[in-house]
């Protein structure tokens, strides 16, 4: 199992538009960066867990815990002329995003914010407190993992 931290708008997508999914959870399309993408299509895996974040938003941080319940598939955005995702160059046949689902797992009783993860010495090799890291995926260790739900408690 790997952990992982996904970034999401809450005005677009929250942890409560998460939980109210329910055990089918939610594909998370609309990745469109590479290196986000390559991350989600050879390394997210069924079973591992993500730190939910809340960013753009007045105190963006880790809101709680979702459980990713189907590895990457082509993320179907893609292919609609509609969407906002939609990239003109995928075919069902060479599909070039893709998106796992993902499932709530639990809220956190408060945000663990951004100012707060930056103050702690242990998390400074953590890609989310580095700078100019803006990926909206990011590896999470199992040592920063086992640190901010201390922090959760």
């Amino acid at each position: 199992m790997a952990y992982w931290l996904f970034k999401s708008e809450p005005d677009t997508f929250g942890i409560d538009d998460l939980k109210s999914r329910g055990a089918k959870g939610e594909h998370w399309d609309g990745v469109r960066n590479y290196q986000a993408r390559n991350m989600l299509r050879d390394e997210v895996k069924k079973g591992d867990l993500l730190f939910f974040y809340h960013s753009n938003c007045e105190v963006p941080g880790i809101v709680g815990i979702a459980e990713v319940i189907k590895s990457a598939f082509p993320d179907p955005t893609q292919f609609n002329p509609e969407s906002k995702y939609y990239d003109p160059k995928a075919t069902p046949e060479n599909p070039r995003w893709f998106c796992p689902q993902v499932k709530f797992q639990s809220k956190f009783k408060s945000t663990i914010s951004l100012e707060q993860l930056k103050q702690i010495p242990a998390l400074q090799d953590m890609a989310l407190v580095r700078k100019g890291n803006r990926l909206s995926i990011m590896p999470v260790s199992a040592d920063q993992w086992q640190f901010i739900l201390g922090l959760a408690q």
